[in-house]
């Protein structure tokens, strides 16, 4: 069995979990309260940047050039293409650039980003590969899930459309391969730290969803 195939099959449970968030839901249903929406992207903007830094950290660590390559593009789209997508969402809800500027990070924002950054830099690029993994892959697969179910005209149709569409599709299949090709020549150990890594990538993929449909703050 390929790496690929036994982490997804260890994380079904928790996928199944991710389509039933109520904040997914409603985003398929088109009914998401604008206050959620507007934190989600805040908040998903915050972490769009620190993801890049630790696609970009991974990039330079990685063996060959053709992971090299695909690294770095995937931290340029997180910046430019994404970033370009929140924007247009920000001028249709009334954000700010000021607001956007002063959100501070959620707890699950923070956890989640400090964990990439310091599998990017202090793990092996085996199981940095690993955590990076889910961001791409659940969002395709979510992406896809709520194509099929989302009402017509839904105010959050583009957000589906970009991580249903086939070019992201393309990529998060690179960074499948990738995985898979690590994971292959890795010593046992190292493998159980990719899988290890995914787990929890995904764990907080979930918290993060979850965190925005409860408006999360910080307790003090």
């Amino acid at each position: 069995m390929s790496f690929s195939d036994d982490a997804w099959r260890q994380i079904t449970p928790l996928y199944g979990s991710i389509l039933g968030l109520p904040f997914n839901q409603e985003l398929a249903e088109g009914t998401l309260s604008r206050e959620r929406f507007t934190f989600y992207m805040l908040q998903d903007a915050f972490y769009l940047t620190y993801f890049a830094r630790a696609l970009a950290v991974t990039a330079a660590r990685a063996p060959d050039n053709d992971a090299l390559i695909q690294f770095a593009s995937s931290a340029r789209e997180a910046i430019v293409v994404e970033r370009a997508l929140h924007e247009s969402f920000f001028q249709r809800f009334g954000v700010s650039a000021a607001e956007a500027a002063a959100t501070e990070p959620s707890p699950t924002c923070s956890h989640y980003t400090h964990y990439l950054l310091a599998l990017a830099h202090n793990a092996p690029y085996e199981v940095a590969v690993g955590g990076l993994l889910p961001c791409f892959w659940i969002y395709w697969e979510v992406g896809k899930h709520l194509l099929r179910i989302a009402r017509p005209d839904n105010p959050y149709q583009a957000w589906i459309d970009t991580y249903a569409d086939e070019s992201f599709a393309e990529g998060v299949r690179k960074v499948i391969a990738i995985s898979d090709e690590v994971a292959g020549a890795a010593s046992p150990t190292v493998r159980d730290g990719m899988m290890r890594a995914f787990v929890r990538a995904s764990q907080l993929e979930w918290m993060f969803w979850d965190s925005a449909w409860r408006l999360e703050r910080w307790p003090l």
